[in-house]
Order: structure tokens, then C-alpha cells, then sequence
């Protein structure tokens, strides 16, 4: 007996300190995370975790499912009125320059025209600023004869940490700390409100 009263108020108490509001509801953007491999998942997924952003590991050219699935996520976005963002972050070489345009172009294709791929690593100039040693472009990618680059830089190059502080920079850069200012009080209004009422059916209702 005693333990099922226990129980019970612990599951009130957790309901009582389980109210928060989405920190991206009150934001212009709808962000997600885009990476070109799977293995880096785990240097990315804190960040991602921290700050609510879906993080995607696209696995070289994402397959249509893969696309399908978040372009149901951009235009609910969309459809709330936010500005669908992917932050994407992958090799420097032909395909990882590539990947960026060809995901805008399927998903715009797919019906979210509003979204925006924005490449955040590797880039060209980050390869020189921080010294990353290119390899020959492997020649079996079709891109290959195209493109003008100094040679390939995988992303994994990069140490994590610069990799994570990357991350969150470019979430930042579609964060209006303003806002969530604003939503923060709101929150801790409604978080009132709802304790109150918490309160009030426990006492009366039950």
C-alpha cells in the first residue's frame, strides 16, 4: 500500500517538473543537421541532442526514403511557418560539394521549396586556414575530372571538438536568443499555471 501511494506521488511530482515548452517554437528557422557519414554520428549527437536539432547522417548521397522522411519534417516546419534549414557538414571533395545541392534540389523536388542547404565544413578555405593534408581525388568519383580542387580532405581530419564548437556555432547562427528570451518567461508563466493545476485536481478531483 505505502509503496503504491509512493509511486503515485512521484509520478505527480515528475509531472510537476516534466513542463517545458520547445525551445525552437517561437524561432524563424527549422533546423536539422546533416552529415555526410555515419561514423561521425557520435561527435555530433550532443550538440544536436543540446540544443533539439535532428541530426541526419546521409551516408554519402542520401537515399530517397531518407529525403521522403525529412521532407515531411520541413514542410510541417514550413507549414508552421518557420524557414526549413539543413546544416550540413561533409568531405571536401567532388561528392561532398555535390551532396549539398543534390539533397536542396530532391527536397525542393519533393515539395518543401523553401528549404536551404547551407554547407558548413569542408570548405575550401578551411582546408588551408587549418593546414588539413589533401590526398589525390579518388578517381573513381565521376566528379572527379570536373572539379578544381587541391585534393581530398575527409571530415574526420578535423579534431572533434572543433567539429562540435562548429556545430553549435552554426545552430547559433539561426538562433534568436531574443526570442527565446521571450519564450522563457512564457514558459515559466505557463509552468506556474500548470503546477497550480496540478494542485488543484489532486486536491479536488480525485
Amino acid at each position: 500500500m505505502y509503496s503504491s501511494i509512493q509511486k503515485g506521488k512521484e509520478q505527480v511530482k515528475a509531472w510537476m517538473d516534466n513542463f517545458y515548452k520547445n525551445r525552437w517554437e517561437n524561432q524563424p528557422y527549422y533546423p536539422e543537421v546533416f552529415i555526410e557519414k555515419k561514423a561521425l554520428q557520435g561527435v555530433f549527437e550532443r550538440v544536436c541532442y543540446r540544443n533539439s536539432v535532428a541530426l541526419g547522417a546521409c551516408k554519402g548521397y542520401p537515399s530517397l526514403t531518407f529525403l521522403n522522411e525529412t521532407t515531411k519534417r520541413l514542410i510541417d516546419a514550413e507549414n508552421q511557418g518557420k524557414i526549413p534549414v539543413i546544416l550540413y557538414f561533409g568531405d571536401y571533395d567532388p561528392s561532398g560539394e555535390d551532396i549539398p545541392r543534390a539533397v536542396e534540389e530532391n527536397i525542393r523536388r519533393l515539395g518543401c521549396e523553401s528549404v536551404e542547404v547551407r554547407r558548413i565544413a569542408l570548405l575550401h578555405e578551411q582546408v588551408i586556414e587549418w593546414n588539413l593534408p589533401p590526398a589525390p581525388v579518388k578517381q573513381t568519383d565521376s566528379r572527379a575530372a570536373k572539379w578544381s580542387g587541391i585534393g581530398q580532405v575527409e571530415l574526420d581530419a578535423v579534431e572533434p571538438r572543433k567539429l562540435q564548437r562548429m556545430c553549435q556555432e552554426a545552430i547559433d547562427s539561426v538562433f534568436d536568443k531574443s526570442l527565446f528570451d521571450v519564450l522563457q518567461e512564457q514558459e515559466e508563466k505557463e509552468n506556474e499555471e500548470y503546477r497550480a493545476e496540478l494542485r488543484r485536481f489532486v486536491a479536488e478531483d480525485l
